[in-house]
């Protein structure tokens, strides 16, 4: 028997991980303790269900994920800047999404191996009414090593949805037009 997951929770996981890799493209930003990783997205303002997911992550897969991101978003993007702040690092962006344009503001904390956090306000002029302010909060959380079986870069979602971040890229075509 094959699990089907619900469509608006797909959405729900594509945004997310659009929204933690666009956080995760800069250069800058240290790389995650490798082994699991629980995150916890919460979206405020759009009527989203809160998400939870565990990553299974190493350096390599960090690094994939960084370089895979980054040459979309410079296709989309016209500004993307991280700097590093006093108390973690702070990202600005404007990217085409969907045939509209979005800005973001993300404040990232935390120190990579034990927990982090990814603030995120976003406006959008295009798309659905619930969607256009959102403020989206990612908590990482290490857990441990990998459960066995496990391989880096792969996700559970809720209901046992399994990907790795290798298929995100069939996730893109679930994302509002």
């Amino acid at each position: 028997m094959t699990r089907r997951l619900d469509p608006l929770c797909l959405r729900c996981a594509a945004l997310a991980l659009v929204a933690l890799s666009s956080a995760a493209m800069a250069d800058e930003l240290p790389l995650r303790k490798p082994g699991m990783w629980e995150m916890k997205l919460v979206y405020k303002g759009s009527g989203l269900p809160e998400l939870t997911m565990q990553h299974c992550t190493d350096a390599t897969i960090d690094r994939e994920m960084n370089n895979t991101v980054s040459p979309m978003a410079k296709q989309i993007c016209s500004k993307q800047e991280v700097r590093k702040t006093a108390t973690g690092y702070v990202a600005d962006f404007v990217c085409n999404v969907g045939g509209g344009t979005m800005t973001s503001h993300s404040e990232i904390t935390g120190d990579f191996n034990s927990a982090y956090t990814i603030v995120t306000t976003s406006h959008s002029d295009k798309g659905l009414r619930n969607l256009r302010d959102v403020t989206t909060r990612i908590e990482g959380k290490w857990l441990g090593d990998c459960n066995p079986g496990q391989k880096p870069g792969d996700i559970v979602m809720p209901g046992g949805f399994k990907l790795n971040v290798h298929d995100a890229e069939k996730l893109k075509g679930l994302l509002p037009k």
